[in-house]
């Protein structure tokens, strides 16, 4: 990791606060902006500053029918992101911006304190997320940005692709599945892949079927 603020692998630490929301991952090198109002969560940044500045985002688990089920599970993987920008509002919110460090396993939830939830993170899977600079050439890169530019105008969304591309490629990777309006179950499904070329097949495979979406509905 290049920003000298961020802990190495080695010193990730043992508990982990989390906060749940569904759409909302934030990977490796990618930014996630949050407003925090709640009480709980006020207290959770507060507590977070003043130790390892680290959040667990994880994503709610899809509530089906059956009205017995835990509606306080969450998926068992998700991405810490370290609070690299920190503003108090006249109105009593507190607004963030996370830059992500690592993806972690949950290996089991903690007592919670303060009414936000504590978890136990098993980091050891995703220790080549710290290994960028390793994963930055592929001979697929001009194709798959002409694929992302075909979703962005099927979906009529803007994103300064100059910027993306001075970035290396796994980085590049992680912050569109962090900032593009993917389905929750997509975003779930990218962030629990391991390697780099999974990740680049499952996003560049779903991006393309989003992009076919969107030409055919911009037709009807």
């Amino acid at each position: 990791m290049q920003n000298p603020f961020l802990p190495s692998f080695e010193h990730l630490p043992s508990t982990l606060p989390i906060f749940p929301l569904q759409d909302a991952l934030v990977m490796p090198g990618a930014q996630l902006p949050l407003n925090i109002f709640e009480p709980r969560y006020l207290k959770m940044v507060q507590n977070s500053l003043a130790t390892h500045h680290l959040i667990g985002m994880v994503q709610p688990a899809s509530i089906l029918k059956d009205e017995t089920e835990d509606k306080d599970k969450v998926h068992s993987t998700g991405g810490a992101g370290r609070i690299t920008f920190y503003n108090e509002t006249d109105d009593g919110r507190i607004e963030i911006m996370l830059t992500g460090v690592c993806r972690f396993d949950i290996k089991q939830e903690l007592p919670s304190r303060h009414g936000y939830r504590l978890v136990e993170p098993d980091w050891h899977r995703f220790a080549a997320d710290y290994e960028f600079s390793e994963l930055d050439e592929s001979s697929n890169k001009p194709a798959f940005f002409a694929t992302l530019d075909n979703y962005l105008q099927a979906n009529n969304l803007e994103m300064n692709q100059d910027v993306l591309k001075q970035l290396p490629f796994a980085q590049v990777l992680n912050v569109l599945t962090t900032l593009l309006p993917l389905h929750h179950s997509d975003k779930q499904a990218i962030i629990e892949t391991v390697t780099f070329s999974e990740r680049f097949l499952l996003l560049s495979s779903t991006i393309e079927m989003m992009s076919s979406a969107g030409q055919s509905h911009l037709r009807h």
